[in-house]
């Protein structure tokens, strides 16, 4: 298979159809293996994944060393290819409690010297506040991003899970790659206002959530139970009715899946690969079993009847619970 690209935006870079979010490899799902974990990241390298998405905040840093340790055991070929985009800003605890989001000009500058040490590099592709900081002006945190970019310890800038007024203020502060936001069939918020005013802008979207934690994945089962510091334990789609209506909704995904001769992923990522050339979706494989799998969606094509059966079998909106829990969801800017 030979991987396809598509461009972040007009100010943005090149990067495979598809990239690699590394987040669930440090503890948000529960625990992972770490050698498993740096074999995914060297066989999407390998397939010609370019993209690396992480935070500063996942696993507290250990996110970030494990990518710089995956990379530094890489050939040289494959670690001069990849592009790592960083989100920044998240308040932890020891206990790992959430407590809010620090995105003033100064604090911008620190993660940035922290993550640029942890990485073990000399610049960050693409740099993102993790949410709106409801305390500092988004032009101030763009600014401070793009002094980086100045600096030459930043290539791009990115946004992450703001609304499209937020959006318009920081493009004319500085060039904006790409917004990051959940998408897919069962999150379309972004279609509203969103997605309009990103194409009007030429900016691009980095989807994640594109199996929305892995509900539409084809592997969650009814009685599965979820360790205390895997977010799926505090996600209101998983849960009671909520999961009893979603899984509902992924077996009449899986009839059309079937049809096709492909697994529920592969179709579910296709229909966002299938959204638009200005869409990349990040999947959350943490072993090459799952990444193969969705790897293998690059080869699904969906005409305008396989389209309308999923829209069918999975309308907007046919979701139960919101995507966040009640604290995490007051902090989205896009939801506003």
């Amino acid at each position: 298979m030979t991987m396809r690209t598509r461009n972040l935006g007009t100010a943005g870079p090149q990067v495979s159809a598809l990239g690699l979010g590394c987040m669930g490899m440090s503890g948000m799902y529960g625990e992972a293996d770490r050698a498993e974990s740096i074999a995914t990241i060297h066989a999407a390298l390998e397939a010609g994944v370019t993209l690396l998405d992480t935070g500063d905040f996942y696993g507290m840093g250990h996110n970030e060393l494990l990518i710089a340790e995956a990379l530094r055991t890489a050939p040289a070929a494959l670690r001069e290819n990849a592009l790592v985009s960083v989100k920044f800003g998240a308040q932890r605890g020891p206990d790992g409690a959430w407590h809010g989001y620090d995105a003033r000009p100064a604090a911008v500058r620190t993660w940035a010297a922290y993550s640029l040490q942890r990485l073990g590099v000399d610049h960050i592709d693409v740099y993102r506040p993790a949410r709106l900081d409801p305390d500092v002006p988004i032009e101030e945190t763009v600014g401070a991003i793009a002094e980086l970019v100045e600096k030459g310890y930043v290539r791009h800038i990115g946004l992450s899970e703001v609304g499209a007024e937020t959006v318009r203020r920081a493009a004319a502060t500085a060039p904006i790659a790409d917004l990051q936001i959940e998408y897919s069939l069962i999150s379309r918020g972004p279609e509203g206002q969103i997605l309009p005013t990103l194409r009007e802008l030429g900016i691009a979207v980095t989807a994640y959530g594109v199996l929305s934690r892995g509900l539409i994945s084809g592997h969650v089962t009814p009685g599965r139970e979820y360790a205390a510091n895997d977010f799926r334990a505090h996600s209101p789609r998983f849960h009671g009715d909520n999961l009893r209506h979603n899984l509902t909704l992924v077996e009449s995904l899986r009839k059309i899946a079937e049809q096709k001769g492909v697994s529920v992923a592969q179709i579910a990522i296709a229909w966002v690969l299938s959204r638009g050339e200005d869409i990349v979706p990040l999947v959350g494989a943490r072993t090459r079993e799952r990444l193969g799998e969705a790897l293998g969606a690059l080869e699904v094509t969906l005409d305008a009847a396989d389209l309308a059966a999923i829209e069918s079998a999975v309308p907007a909106d046919a979701a139960a619970g919101e995507r966040y829990a009640p604290a995490q969801m007051a902090m989205l800017d896009s939801e506003r």
